[in-house]
Formats: C-alpha cells, structure tokens, sequence
C-alpha cells in the first residue's frame, strides 16, 4: 500500500470515529505522518496506533492527533502553543489548519530533529523551542490555544494563564494507567472543563513536577 493510499484509509477511519471537521481531516491527508517516524516503522504510520520515536517518547495515534486538534476549534491563523513537540506531527496538522505554533520540547534531540524535520517538509511557521514547557511560553502570549501532549495531575497553571480570555487548552489528565482528555476554557467567571474520554499519554516532566 502506498503512503497516499494508507493516508486515505486513516482519513476514513478518523471520519468513523466521529471526525467531522473538515480542516482537521484536510490537514491530515495533507501531512506526510510516515516522513515523522522511523524509517523502519513507515509502513505502521498511518496505522490507528502511537509509535515509538526514540528518548522514551511517542507520537499519538492518529485519533487522538485528530481529537484534539478539533477540539481547540482554531479560528483561521489562530495562535497556538503546543507542550511536547516530539516528533512535530502534531505541529505540522496545526501548521496545516492555518496555526501560528510555538511547540516547546525538553528533549534537545527531539527538538532539534522535529524542528529540522519540519523545516525540512516546508513548515517554517512552526517555532520550536527547547526548554522546560511548564511555564509554557510567555513571549509570544496570548494563546487562542494550548495542548499539552503528555499527560499531568492538575491543570498547567502557567500555561492556562497564557490562554486569551476565551481561549481553550487541550490537555491529558490523570495517573500513569487512567487518564481523561479534558478541554479547560478560560473564562473571567472561571474556568469551564468538558471531558472528551479516556487516553493514554506519557509523563509530563520538569521542574515543577506535574507528574512525578
């Protein structure tokens, strides 16, 4: 099967699974996912699975990538602030749907090969910074969105405090073995959470251990 084709069936999958916004799923067809794994895992890239990436890290599987994105709800040329760049896929679908992105990775090698890989595939919107994610990325503040891609206790003060008022952060909570993808709204009443079902993240780590 070609990667055009594979491509094709993840889209059908995603629209199976509840999918339905158009420019998630366009950005999707439109991202090469097997250019952002493993040369030996190209042929699992557009299965509906996480893959390993190497420094103990994961790239999402496709729904999860999908869900979350279409839960920011971006309007066109929105700015968004993603915690755990990894490989940079998800940065790219962003990238796709018209996103300004800032996308911090602790990882020095992660970081340096999702922003060359990124660059490399014509994603130079996408801003890629190394360092410690849990005070988010205050210079380029506010954020229309934010989405944590490693999974926390308690929602990320730091980031949500970026957010514009009625923005929205997208974000995995819970322990190492039960998790719940949550949207957090900020609102000047509060703010306002929706759960979007259960998933399975890695650890959030840094200094202000989230996750220990």
């Amino acid at each position: 099967m070609t990667p055009d084709s594979a491509r094709e069936r993840m889209i059908d999958l995603l629209q199976q699974r509840g999918i339905g916004d158009e420019r998630v799923l366009r950005a999707m067809s439109r991202v090469p996912r097997h250019e952002f794994v493993d040369h030996r895992l190209q042929t699992e890239a557009y299965s509906d699975n996480p893959l390993p990436i190497g420094q103990g890290q994961t790239i999402s599987q496709p729904y999860i990538v999908a869900l979350m994105s279409q839960a920011l709800a971006l309007a066109a040329r929105g700015r968004v602030l993603e915690l755990g760049t990894g490989s940079g896929y998800q940065a790219a679908v962003l990238a796709e749907m018209g996103a300004e992105v800032h996308s911090v990775e602790r990882n020095e090698m992660l970081a340096s090969a999702a922003r060359r890989r990124l660059v490399g595939l014509g994603y130079t919107g996408v801003s890629v910074l190394c360092g410690d994610g849990n005070d988010g990325c205050a210079e380029a503040a506010p954020y229309d969105g934010v989405l944590v891609t490693a999974a926390v206790q308690e929602v990320p003060r730091g980031p949500y405090y970026q957010l514009r008022n009625g923005g929205c952060m997208v974000f995995p909570i819970g322990d190492e073995d039960n998790q719940e993808l949550v949207k957090v709204f900020r609102r000047d009443s509060g703010p306002r959470e929706e759960y979007l079902g259960s998933c399975r993240f890695v650890k959030l780590i840094g200094r202000h251990g989230w996750v220990k």
